[in-house]
């Protein structure tokens, strides 16, 4: 790929949509200079169309994309995540390599129509033959990030047992890490396999629920010295907090408070019942809080106290069970989650959707430690570009654009997005 200057009408830079700047790619696929484009420059012009960083997915199951359809009906009258899990234990039984491929490209490409062009995937799903513990499926997972042209982060993750002090069955053993030494050789086997200009690991010990105190402990530990993300699902369900509280007598995020280093490397995943002066501590210690509202809602989850916790605000958004992919509709109920249970507006700052927006690039950008979601020298060149001509955004001024996508758009309204300056078009122009 050559170098060259992409001339957008607008561009988000630093939380507002700028206009008369260009922005050139290198030949390595970053972002070398914003500015005006020089007289005689090698120009791209992208009339129409505002150019923001790529959405970065930092939470999802890309073979649960297959459940849609399923899980949703309640014959027996209510359900809860718990009975949702047994159907998604079902299709875990049912998978082979073929069909995890085609799902994983599938959830993949769909990302990319929504204006995410880095996935954080956390897999858990590894074996073709659990008895053998192959990790075959890591691999799969690999292929078809490559197919579907997304970046990825790999996050491996560690699941040990069923539950509370309790073993792996059916379907779980397919997620079974092994011991600690057969989970750092398969990730040493995936850094041999990986295209470091697009792809990178990081360490997922499942949650306290699957993984054994001591043993995440040293996960962490290690992942930390390695200079690797740590990601874990916490405190999501209020019976997985009872059990922990019965088992050890402390809370899910009072264990991980008590036991971890914790710092900028670790992202929490759901919090939907972490007290807020815990997640306040949590915040405080530089870790990463993962919200996906679309999944949270559709499981009944819960909402996080993001309202009434204080400090520093580390956000990012996931996809999750990819049941509904659209980063849009994500940043949307981030804070209309929030405005339900506090029964006011604006509860994420002066202007939620300039929030919901760094949540979705460089919230996400920050958990995976990835030079991305932000336009600026250096960063990867990922972008998402967004169709002006839209009907659904007919008449709005820059100053409102940000607003307009997160409460007013669907995906309708994303035109194309790039990984590494290579451009794919997902949707036709709306002018004649």
């Amino acid at each position: 790929m050559s170098e060259r200057w992409l001339a957008p009408e607008l561009v988000w830079l630093d939380g507002a949509f700028e206009s008369l700047r260009g922005v050139r790619v290198d030949a390595a696929g970053r972002i070398a200079e914003i500015g005006v484009v020089p007289k005689g420059a090698e120009r791209e012009p992208m009339p129409g169309l505002a150019l923001l960083p790529g959405f970065v997915d930092v939470h999802s199951h890309a073979f649960q994309r297959a459940l849609r359809g399923r899980g949703d009906d309640f014959p027996a009258g209510a359900g809860s995540f718990w009975t949702w899990r047994e159907a998604m234990y079902s299709l875990v039984e049912s998978m082979d390599e073929r069909r995890l491929l085609a799902i994983s490209t599938a959830t993949f490409r769909e990302m990319r129509a929504a204006g995410i062009t880095t996935a954080g995937e956390f897999h858990y799903l590894h074996h073709r033959d659990a008895a053998a513990l192959d990790f075959a499926f890591d691999d799969v997972v690999v292929e078809a990030a490559r197919a579907a042209g997304i970046r990825l982060v790999l996050l491996q993750s560690y699941y040990r047992a069923g539950g509370v002090r309790r073993p792996l069955a059916g379907g779980q053993r397919r997620f079974d890490g092994g011991s600690l030494d057969q989970f750092w050789g398969s990730l040493g086997r995936l850094e041999r396999l990986l295209d470091r200009s697009r792809e990178t690991l990081g360490v997922a010990p499942h949650s306290y629920r699957a993984v054994r105190r001591e043993e995440l402990a040293e996960l962490h530990a290690e992942a930390k010295r390695r200079g690797m993300v740590v990601h874990l699902h916490l405190e999501e369900q209020r019976r997985e907090v009872e059990e922990l509280e019965a088992a050890h007598g402390l809370a899910p995020s009072e264990i991980l408070l008590e036991d971890l280093d914790l710092g900028t490397e670790t992202t929490a995943i759901h919090c939907t019942h972490t007290p807020a002066d815990r997640l306040t501590e949590i915040f405080r210690r530089g870790v990463t809080v993962a919200v996906c509202p679309l999944t949270e809602g559709n499981l009944g989850d819960g909402i996080p106290a993001l309202r009434a916790a204080s400090g520093t605000r580390h956000l990012a958004l996931g996809s999750d069970s990819n049941l509904r992919l659209s980063m849009l509709e994500n940043l949307r109920w981030l804070e209309y989650g929030q405005r339900l249970a506090g029964e006011r507006r604006g509860l994420l700052g002066e202007r939620p959707a300039v929030a919901a927006l760094h949540a979705a690039t460089l919230g996400g950008a920050r958990s995976l430690r990835l030079p991305a979601g932000r336009i600026a020298p250096g960063q990867w060149a990922d972008f998402c570009a967004v169709d002006l001509t839209h009907p659904a955004l007919a008449a709005t001024p820059p100053e409102g654009l940000a607003e307009a996508l997160v409460f007013g758009c669907g995906d309708e309204v994303i035109r194309a997005t790039a990984v590494s300056g290579a451009f794919t078009e997902h949707r036709a122009p709306w002018r004649d």
